[in-house]
Parts: structure tokens; C-alpha cells; sequence
């Protein structure tokens, strides 16, 4: 089993954004039972919370599920529980790489998308650019589908 966590800092756009999108390629690809999948913020903010209603509106749209999901902070177990802890921003990445054991490495989400000109998704939060942040999203959750799919064979 390969575990996957998606942060953003509070865990209402980006990273259940992340965490619905990569959920929905795996199970297209029949890998439910090989890959888990959960997301939560640097933050504490809004933990307990449904995702923004931004997120909520474009995961509708696009026809995937996200009734499920609510906010919750990083916890010093994830580090452990997940083979990829992958976050939206080099802000993320920063505060990440302060809280992460020696010998655990952080990604960025768009590390797993080479083809797109940026290396950060933007935080819809403050931009309201759901739909761009979507498209990112998924460009990276693509890519990092193929990378488990290569490493795991």
C-alpha cells in the first residue's frame, strides 16, 4: 500500500482539492486498494471543516466526490503513516521541511508536473481562481499517479 498526503496550510482548498482529484484518477485507474489518500493543513484554523465552498463548487462541476472530506492539522505520525507527503507551495514546503525527520522528503505538488510553467499552486482562498488551481491540481495529481505507477510497478 502506498500512502499519499496533500497539505496546504489550512486544508479548505488546495489539498482536498488534491486529495478528491487524486482520489478519482486512482479509483478511474482501479488502484483504490493499493493507494490511500488523505489531505490536511500546517493550520489548525479550520480543522473539522468541509472544504471551501470554491472547492466544493468546482469538485461538483467536474463530477467528483467530496461529501467526506474535512479539515484536519498535520500531526508529527504523519511523517511517518505517508510515503509521499506532498504540499501546494514553496511556503508549505518551507514550514514542512522545519517539521520533517531527517531523511523524509517533501514535495511539491508540481514537481510532478515538469510541463506546466509554474511550481506553485496558488491559494484560491485569497486569488478565487478555483478553476486554474483545478487544472494545476490536476496536472500534478497525474503526474504523481504515473510516478506511483512506475515506483510500484
Amino acid at each position: 500500500m502506498t500512502h499519499v498526503l496533500f497539505v496546504c496550510l489550512g486544508n479548505i482548498c488546495r489539498s482536498p482539492m488534491a486529495e478528491a482529484v487524486f482520489r478519482h484518477l486512482v479509483e478511474q485507474e482501479g488502484l483504490s486498494g493499493q493507494i490511500s489518500i488523505d489531505s490536511c493543513g500546517i493550520g489548525g484554523w479550520h480543522a473539522g471543516e468541509r472544504p471551501h465552498n470554491g472547492t466544493q463548487k468546482v469538485l461538483t462541476q467536474k463530477g467528483i466526490a467530496h461529501d467526506t472530506l474535512r479539515a484536519r492539522q498535520i500531526t508529527s505520525r504523519d511523517f511517518l503513516d505517508y510515503d509521499y507527503i506532498v504540499c501546494m507551495d514553496d511556503e508549505n514546503l518551507s514550514a514542512l521541511n522545519r517539521m520533517t525527520p531527517a531523511g523524509k522528503k517533501v514535495y511539491r505538488l508540481l514537481d510532478f508536473a515538469p510541463s506546466t510553467k509554474e511550481q506553485n499552486v496558488e491559494d484560491p482562498y485569497y486569488t478565487g481562481r478555483f478553476e486554474h488551481v483545478y487544472e494545476l491540481v490536476l496536472a500534478g495529481c497525474q503526474g504523481l499517479l504515473e510516478e506511483i505507477k512506475t515506483k510500484k510497478g
